[in-house]
């Protein structure tokens, strides 16, 4: 079998987005691009038609392909943060030139692509063989947030 990746439909982005994700997320690199061929549906001759990428190591590959798909929330990349200036600087540098923000650490950046900025502890405090009163706290604390807070969820689970 061959590898498992994920593969994402942009409108005319994908190099751009690529670039930019090369720029804020460490190992990360673009390893090719493919230039769309005369006739390619959806895509200018010479454009950037297909894009490979690893993001943090992941294989990932980047289309486009025309408006005729978009980006939802249904697919979302997670940054697992360990320091609340992690969480800052992700969330920033994501966010940058038209990102949005949305609830509990998600985002959404300028190129549609969603995003969730966690601390790394969330999965000890929600997990399996969690404290559930301690889950239960956390998960208060967390619906009331946009960007989260290491410091507030890590005294929430505690109580």
């Amino acid at each position: 079998m061959g590898i498992v990746r994920p593969h994402l439909w942009f409108d005319d982005q994908a190099e751009d987005a690529a670039r930019f994700y090369v720029s804020v997320i460490p190992n990360t690199a673009i390893r090719s691009v493919v230039r769309a061929p005369a006739g390619t549906p959806g895509v200018a001759e010479g454009a950037a038609f297909i894009v490979e990428l690893t993001l943090d190591g992941m294989p990932v590959t980047f289309l486009n392909g025309g408006p005729v798909l978009t980006l939802d929330d249904a697919f979302s990349f997670v940054v697992d943060c360990r320091t609340q200036d992690e969480i800052d600087h992700y969330w920033s540098a994501l966010l940058a030139d038209g990102g949005v923000e949305s609830q509990c650490g998600w985002l959404k950046d300028r190129f549609g692509v969603s995003w969730q900025v966690t601390p790394a502890d969330l999965e000890r405090w929600m997990g399996e063989g969690a404290d559930p009163e301690g889950t239960a706290r956390v998960m208060a604390a967390l619906l009331s947030m946009v960007k989260l807070d290491l410091a507030t969820l890590e005294a929430a689970y505690a109580g």
